[in-house]
């Protein structure tokens, strides 16, 4: 199927961001800083790296199963599927998303976007002030509102998030959005790689995920949180609003990010099949 005129504009859109996400280079301390992370973890035995890289992927995707299979996220695929009936009150399927225009999608998407958003931006504040047990689940859940806002950006797309393939799909889609800007590209173009190959059942590329660089994630939330038990005590009216907003803030950040890398890849995904279908 030929794309319409405003396809093409979408998807020069996504090539321009493309191309100026591989030109990008990293500062001197970007470049320090990435090599310092990988010469601490090869302190560690490499039998001992494997096996925690391992677990974190097991437990990211059975994670990413449980989310997909919450009551929670049936009732938000419904309502997708409700959503784009006001386009056009015969689609009942997720397949029959696809005949939407892009357009359409977009808009659709853009709801899960911006109420995941809000989530995250909420979900900061909320840990912010109670500290504690709210602050140390803070990247767990942060990690739970991030994979669900992937699985409904690609249910909007019309892709399906059951299947082996889907998810592990989904899963890069998310370590790659999770990963520095300046590391987004070498992601990008694994990803690229994915969908030379015809869809299936089963995933048969490269099924690792978590890695070294990874960590820069929860390096930052280290110093999220030492920055927000050190801003505590400045208070208004009992609220430590410093605090609030820096965890908010970070949180709204991260989520932004993820959802903008997860919406380029499946337009650019729905956009590729449908040249070739």
């Amino acid at each position: 199927m030929a794309l319409t005129k405003r396809d093409q504009e979408i998807w020069m859109e996504i090539k321009e961001w493309e191309a100026e996400m591989k030109a990008s280079e990293p500062t001197d301390f970007e470049t320090y800083y990435d090599r310092w992370i990988e010469n601490m973890f090869t302190l560690l035995p490499e039998s001992t790296q494997q096996e925690f890289f391992s677990k974190m992927d097991n437990w990211l995707f059975h994670l990413h199963s449980m989310i997909h299979e919450s009551q929670f996220q049936l009732d938000a695929r419904n309502r997708i599927l409700t959503n784009a009936r006001v386009f056009d009150e015969n689609i009942s399927t997720l397949k029959d998303l696809k005949e939407l225009s892009i357009d359409q999608l977009a808009y659709i998407a853009e709801q899960q976007v911006a109420r995941h958003r809000m989530y995250s931006l909420v979900q900061g504040g909320i840990s912010a002030v109670n500290g504690g047990l709210a602050l140390a689940a803070d990247l767990p859940a942060q990690m739970v509102i991030n994979l669900r806002s992937i699985q409904l950006i690609g249910i909007s797309y019309g892709f399906e998030m059951n299947t082996p393939y889907e998810i592990m799909l989904s899963l890069k889609v998310f370590h790659a959005g999770t990963m520095p800007e300046r590391m987004q590209k070498y992601f990008w173009e694994t990803l690229m790689e994915d969908l030379d190959h015809p869809p299936s059942y089963f995933y048969e590329g490269e099924d690792e995920l978590s890695n070294v660089f990874w960590f820069d994630q929860p390096i930052k939330q280290m110093m999220k949180v030492m920055a927000i038990y050190f801003f505590r005590k400045k208070v208004f009216k009992g609220i430590p609003i410093l605090s609030m907003a820096i965890g908010s803030g970070a949180n709204y950040r991260l989520t932004k990010k993820v959802t903008d890398f997860a919406d380029k890849f499946y337009k650019y995904r729905y956009l590729s099949e449908k040249v070739n279908p």
